[in-house]
């Protein structure tokens, strides 16, 4: 896992995050909730450049990730995006807009796919796997 910036980024309990995860607090806070599962080779970003400006100024934003998200593998998470409680983003998808709570997104960029149907009371503990 690798942190830049990691006083803009704060990470809630019970949280996974899987190996070659790059977690990035340059251009706003990176707030991750409780019970968030992040598989291996995600990518979240707070700071990007702006393609519509002529000296390639820089563009930043905060990412919220509610409780009980879960990301899956290659998944890149752009600044300014909320993604809401319970939310499943797809292997592989690029996400550069709000997700809704318990929506599944996929795809680049990723689009709302279908919706989880339970009460998410689950706590994550993959403790086991990691050693």
């Amino acid at each position: 896992m690798e942190f830049i910036n990691p006083s803009n980024i704060s990470i809630g309990d019970n949280v996974v995050i899987n190996k070659k995860v790059l977690l990035d607090g340059r251009g706003g806070k990176l707030v991750i909730g409780n019970n968030v599962d992040i598989a291996q080779e995600v990518n979240i970003w707070t700071l990007e450049h702006d393609v519509n400006d002529n000296m390639h100024k820089e563009k930043p934003g905060d990412v919220i990730i509610e409780d009980f998200v879960w990301i899956a593998s290659r998944v890149t998470i752009l600044p300014g995006v909320k993604i809401g409680k319970g939310a499943v983003v797809a292997c592989g998808a690029v996400v550069t807009k709000d997700v809704p709570s318990l929506s599944i997104v996929g795809g680049i960029p990723a689009r709302i796919i279908g919706y989880r149907k339970n009460n998410l009371s689950y706590k994550l503990d993959y403790s086991p796997w990691f050693q």
